[in-house]
């Protein structure tokens, strides 16, 4: 048990001598001093968390950096995403505008559809089909291997065509 504390409070010695350079490093990524401090954050949040992952006697800063540039990475795939996604303020003023009563029932036959889904299909269609994630990134947030996501996504939109096609 001793052993395990000299290694925990060595590593997070490690943690906090290395603040500094991955601040540095974090604002000089995202060019912008708070979201500098967000990712630094995030960073040794992530660390923290997964210390098991950390192989002593290898690079402490070599592993902090590669997980700070990943979380940078995703965070900047996420931005790109949601500036895809959502229109600007003129253009939502005439979303949903044109295409009246027959619109709505489509839109209610598709809620309908996903609403029957199980679960697990459902959260994976959601989170790929209408969120944009990857299917690395939604088997993160689910929590399950990217080929289980993979099936979950095939037999959810297998499904959603099939209730669909029977609506039409």
């Amino acid at each position: 048990m001793k052993g395990r504390e000299t290694l925990s409070n060595r590593f997070e010695d490690g943690v906090l001598a290395l603040l500094p350079r991955l601040r540095r490093f974090a604002i000089g990524l995202s060019r912008d001093r708070s979201d500098g401090d967000d990712l630094c954050q995030m960073t040794i949040e992530r660390a923290l968390s997964r210390r098991e992952s950390y192989e002593p006697g290898t690079r402490l800063d070599s592993w902090m950096y590669r997980i700070m540039r990943n979380l940078w990475i995703d965070e900047q795939r996420a931005r790109q995403r949601r500036s895809q996604t959502f229109a600007s303020e003129e253009a939502g003023v005439s979303i949903g505008a044109v295409g009246g009563q027959e619109a709505a029932v489509e839109i209610n036959d598709v809620d309908r559809a996903l609403t029957s889904l199980p679960d697990d299909q459902r959260e994976a269609v959601l989170l790929v089909m209408v969120e944009g994630y990857s299917y690395r990134e939604a088997a993160e947030i689910v929590g399950c291997p990217v080929g289980t996501l993979n099936s979950r996504l095939v037999r959810g939109r297998d499904a959603l065509l099939a209730k669909l096609g029977e609506v039409a």
